[in-house]
This record gives C-alpha cells, sequence and structure tokens, in this order.
C-alpha cells in the first residue's frame, strides 16, 4: 500500500511540474532508422531531457525487430545570427536496447549503450519544431551485442 501512495504522489508531482512548465515541452516523431517517439522537457534556459522510443523492423536474413528507449541530456544554443527560432544542440545519455532475431541469432535480450546526438532545430512562430540530428550510440552491455550504431533523423514536434 505504501508503494501505491508513493507512485500516486510522484505522477502527481511530477504532472504539477509539467504543467508549471507550459510552452517548454515539445511532442512529436522523429524519423531514421524505424521512427521513434520524441518527447523534449526544457530542464532551464540551455538545457533540455529528450526522451526517445522507437520500434523497429530490418527485413533481411534474420528478420530482427525489437525496440530502443533513448534518454539524451542536451546543451542548447541559439543561433539567432542566422534566423529567429534556428538553434543548435549537443547531448549525451543511456539508451536501452532490444532486438530480436531468428532462433540461431546471437541479437536477442536486452543491451544497455550509451549514446551521442549533436543537431539543428528550427522553432516556427507557431508551436512547431522541425529537427535534423545525428545520434552515434554505442552498445556496451553486454559487450557482444553488437557494437556501434549511428543514424541521421528529422523531427517534427508540437511544442506545448
Amino acid at each position: 500500500m505504501k508503494k501505491v501512495v508513493f507512485i500516486l504522489a510522484l505522477l502527481v508531482s511530477m504532472s504539477g511540474a509539467l504543467s508549471a512548465q507550459s510552452g517548454r515541452n515539445a511532442i512529436g516523431l522523429r524519423f531514421g532508422n524505424g521512427g521513434e517517439i520524441s518527447f523534449q522537457s526544457a530542464l532551464g534556459n540551455a538545457n533540455r531531457l529528450e526522451l526517445d522510443l522507437g520500434l523497429n523492423s530490418w527485413s533481411n536474413n534474420y528478420g530482427y525487430s525489437g525496440f530502443g528507449l533513448s534518454g539524451i541530456y542536451q546543451w542548447v544554443w541559439k543561433l539567432n545570427e542566422l534566423a529567429p527560432g534556428f538553434k543548435w544542440y549537443l547531448g549525451l545519455g543511456p539508451q536501452l536496447g532490444s532486438w530480436y532475431g531468428d532462433y540461431n541469432s546471437y541479437y536477442h535480450g536486452f543491451a544497455l549503450g550509451l549514446a551521442g546526438q549533436i543537431g539543428v532545430e528550427f522553432n516556427l512562430n507557431i508551436p512547431l519544431q522541425f529537427s535534423l540530428d545525428y545520434r552515434p550510440s554505442w552498445y556496451i552491455l553486454p559487450n557482444s551485442y553488437g557494437g556501434a550504431y549511428d543514424g541521421i533523423a528529422l523531427g517534427i514536434r508540437y511544442k506545448f
């Protein structure tokens, strides 16, 4: 019972914190390597957290499918010299992945890794944001999981 009360209190406090930061969040999609649902929340004037959940499916000899969950802490800089609303960002954070192939494949189970990110974004005068970024990832646990991955993605998010 104590756990339920604690979880409810945590959810209520989180929802209050998010509503207090109105206009500092964004939700949308990142298109690249299967696609991801993306959520951003400002942590200050020049920092934010980006959470991405991707569902992947590859058509090859093994028919891999799975998911990736990333939590990237980002530093954001304005580039108003180019255009108002134009920014660039750099980030780093953990990534959890799970990919499943056929029965004989060693690509199955969970893996923990580290992801980096560098990109540019453009915020329109309406609550819409476009971004283009590059994200390299290195899976380190277990070390036989498959090593490094990278990709370029186009993001479209609604700001609220």
